[in-house]
């Protein structure tokens, strides 16, 4: 790019997505042509999306958002899927199991659909993935492996394969056993008679004639070309051809595939190109922090996901830390949530060109339009506590509350209000009832409790505002000698909640309701009493 093209730099906003930007602009710039910046993600059909796909796609997205705010320069997001690998194995969540097993070895483009609604196994799968993405409103574009190496965009990268195909093999070949290093080639014609991707020893390689001869296990020679679909790589070469051969400027990948990318990165330089720029980013554990696996299913979907919080805390989720090792198990989405609803916040105090803006998820999520319908006056776990204490099984009791804590509160007036109202029933049924346990007071803590119902009656009769009762709250830990005063709030949590955390207190008095608040302790301390003239615990 010329000097006088260049744009003015702009401040880096400290957000990791500004500094993938940051070394993608610098990619770009090693370039002399001035085509769009290329971000690719990769998608193996062999399967359903699943949340790794979702993470994937989205953080692929915030860079490409944070790079046109950086440099105002046109960008391209492709998802790529690689639907003409071989399928290797039956997926244990598809139908048909059996009838798949007969075309094992095949290119997922050309085995027939299992569930009987598209041409193909991959087709389905594909069609699988656009909704998928569709429906969470990425902007992309769709790419076929199927379709670009039948249809000749592959072509010329696969003939430059073949003029470097010692060297390529020179590259993979150390990584190898002694059985798979005596007969790898990167390239794997597809059998012309049995249709099955061939992973066999090349008898010969013909560069100017574009292609391989091979035998066989029955000592039949071909002599295949590698264009036209007639061929297709082993995955390292293929990612590293695609690279070389589309021009991809940034792809992140997984912590699993760091060696895979390096070897990948030395063939497309072999081939002539400059591997992309990406991130690597860490892994999702479960809840007993062992690597998520799908075939394990010992993690959580997408699906699982938005049945207990809104898309935008899934989002929130994945923005966090991406380079950090972190846990994908239920009890993280509530944290989520009130997590992109502070940003939210935080976002509504800034004006349109704070700097700070586009540092904030928020900014990213909504992809730098945050609406004024994107947050909500109460916390998604505010909300939990209140159906805990309530008992609620229908929106309709939490939404007694929310009114008489704001009587302009609605479902039209504060949508997302409303979108945590129905998932936190759901919520609070599938994991908090379950596991609410309360335990006994203790005599101070007893004293306490009483103190505060008592302070609590005398305003019952007047407004009294959510600050004005965290002092209260405040007030009486301090007078009952509670040091650290957190143990006055986890007598609260843990005796009148049944529950570890909560919320802050006077908010969450304010919104239940102080009549309601005294009769909670009232109740505590009258299970107390039961309990200590029967020698009962924690019930």
């Amino acid at each position: 790019m010329s000097e006088q093209n260049r744009p003015d730099p702009v401040p880096l906003p400290k957000a990791w997505p500004f500094e993938e930007a940051a070394r993608l602009a610098a990619h770009v710039e090693k370039r002399a042509d001035d085509r769009p910046a290329l971000l690719e993600t990769g998608y193996g059909p062999s399967g359903l999306p699943h949340i790794g796909t979702f993470g994937e796609v989205a953080r692929t997205s915030w860079v490409r958002q944070a790079y046109t705010r950086l440099t105002g320069r046109p960008t391209r997001l492709l998802a790529f899927s690689d639907d003409m690998d071989a399928l290797r194995k039956v997926p244990d969540n598809v139908p048909n199991g059996d009838m798949l097993r007969q075309h094992l070895g095949k290119p997922l483009s050309r085995i027939p659909d299992p569930f009987g609604t598209h041409d193909s196994f991959a087709a389905h799968n594909n069609a699988r993935l656009r909704s998928f993405l569709d429906g969470f409103g990425f902007d992309y574009e769709f790419a076929s492996s199927t379709d670009y190496y039948t249809g000749g965009r592959f072509d010329a990268a696969l003939r430059r394969v073949l003029e470097v195909h010692d060297e390529i093999v020179s590259v993979i070949a150390p990584t190898l056993g002694p059985d798979r290093r005596a007969t790898y080639s990167p390239v794997l014609p597809i059998h012309p008679r049995t249709g099955l991707v061939m992973q066999v020893r090349m008898d010969a390689i013909d560069a100017d004639a574009g292609t391989v001869r091979w035998t066989d296990e029955d000592g039949v020679v071909f002599e295949t070309p590698v264009t036209g679909g007639g061929a297709k790589m082993q995955w390292k070469a293929d990612w590293a051809m695609r690279w070389f051969a589309l021009g991809v400027d940034y792809e992140m990948s997984g912590k699993d595939l760091i060696d895979s990318v390096k070897l990948s990165g030395k063939i497309c330089r072999i081939l002539g190109g400059e591997p992309p720029a990406g991130l690597t980013y860490e892994l999702f554990l479960d809840e007993n922090g062992q690597k998520i696996s799908k075939s394990k299913g010992n993690g959580i979907s997408v699906e699982e996901w938005l049945r207990y919080a809104p898309p935008e805390s899934l989002s929130q989720y994945m923005f966090n830390a991406p380079q950090r090792a972190k846990r994908l198990f239920f009890d993280v989405i509530p944290k989520a949530a009130d997590e992109y609803l502070a940003n939210v916040g935080r976002a509504a105090t800034l004006a349109g060109d704070d700097p700070a803006l586009p540092a904030n998820p928020a900014w990213f999520i909504h992809a730098g339009r945050i609406g004024p319908d994107a947050g909500s006056p109460l916390t998604f776990g505010m909300l939990l506590n209140l159906a805990s204490v309530a008992n609620a099984e229908t929106p309709d009791v939490l939404w007694k509350f929310i009114r008489r804590y704001d009587s302009a509160a609605s479902p039209d007036s504060c949508p997302m209000l409303a979108r945590l109202v129905d998932h936190a029933i759901v919520y609070y049924a599938d994991f908090v009832r379950p596991a609410k346990t309360y335990r006994q007071p203790d005599e101070r803590e007893r004293a306490a409790l009483a103190d505060l119902a008592d302070n609590l009656r005398g305003l019952v009769d007047g407004p009294a505002e959510p600050d004005t009762l965290q002092n209260l709250v405040f007030e009486i830990g301090k007078r009952h000698g509670f040091e650290p005063l957190r143990d006055w709030f986890g007598c609260l949590y843990e005796v009148l909640l049944g529950q570890k955390e909560g919320p802050r207190f006077g908010i969450f008095i304010g919104l239940y309701g102080v009549s309601e608040t005294v009769e909670l302790i009232e109740a505590a301390l009258a299970r107390a009493s039961m309990a200590a003239s029967t020698g009962a615990g924690a019930a």
